[in-house]
């Protein structure tokens, strides 16, 4: 399928590593410029150079622009749109991702633990459409994709703020795609199962720790729970970003997919 993505601008948060790179890397290789992020200089330029140098993004043709930016400090969200717009003088996409909030239960987790996790989960969303919007608007089109979990159908044992926060996202999603659908802007989340990334890692990790097992006896038990029978790969989630993100899902709005390989039990 042809993702219409060739020439397009698409800036990607918290794209030094993770989802956010692999979600960068499937874009570029689709012929996407992507202006990428990170909060430090070295770690987005490190990522940058690794997009380069792949032979599927070389091919393409995309420009890859890496810029240091903290998406929970509204000054570096404004140098990353303009950084966007001084370079390619549009914004076609934006791709919304943040770190996740630290892990834990109610009682282990303090009241500014759930201040830095809203500013990190849910302000920063706000922030970053608050930014591009008046410029997809002048362009008379645009497409926003919110990167949330499946913790927002399927709550995850010790994760109560990325349960609970992520629930705003979709709630804000599905809101401005009723908003700004006259306007031909498209809002859309995508919310990823357990995919092999640091942060998953480190969640088996901390499981492992606490059953007194491994993590390979960890990542077996959660996998037992999907019915693929397995843990995703980033670029199996990537694909499924890019496409939302693309002029391919032109009549896509207003919906949360979950790339969990069927995880969620949740019919809605």
């Amino acid at each position: 399928m042809n993702l219409m993505l060739n020439g397009k601008v698409v800036l990607v948060t918290a794209a030094s590593r993770g989802l956010g790179f692999a979600t960068a890397r499937e874009l570029a290789a689709e012929g996407a410029h992507v202006v990428i992020c990170s909060r430090t200089q070295p770690a987005i330029d490190a990522a940058a150079e690794r997009l380069r140098s792949d032979p599927a993004v070389s091919a393409s043709g995309a420009e890859v622009r890496p810029v240091a930016a903290d998406v929970t400090n509204s000054a570096d969200i404004a140098s990353l749109r303009d950084a966007a717009l001084d370079r390619f003088g549009r914004i076609d996409a934006l791709y919304v991702n943040a770190g996740g909030p630290p892990t834990g239960r109610f009682v282990a987790l303090s009241p500014q633990d759930w201040e830095a996790a809203t500013q990190l989960t849910i302000q920063s969303a706000v922030e970053l459409i608050y930014a591009v919007l008046p410029t997809m608007r002048e362009q008379g089109a645009g497409s926003i994709l919110a990167n949330t979990s499946v913790s927002v159908k399927h709550p995850l044992d010790d994760l109560i703020l990325s349960n609970s926060l992520r629930m705003a996202v979709v709630g804000l999603v599905k809101s401005l795609s009723i908003e700004l659908g006259p306007e031909n802007i498209r809002v859309n989340a995508i919310g990823p199962g357990w995919t092999r990334t640091e942060r998953v890692d480190r969640i088996l990790e901390s499981r492992a720790q606490a059953n007194n097992t491994t993590v390979a006896e960890e990542a077996a038990k959660t996998a037992s729970s999907i019915p693929l029978r397995r843990i995703a790969e980033p670029e199996e989630y990537a694909r499924v970003a890019a496409f939302l993100l693309s002029p391919a899902a032109s009549y896509v709005t207003g919906v949360t997919l979950l790339v969990d390989g069927g995880m969620s039990r949740s019919v809605l």
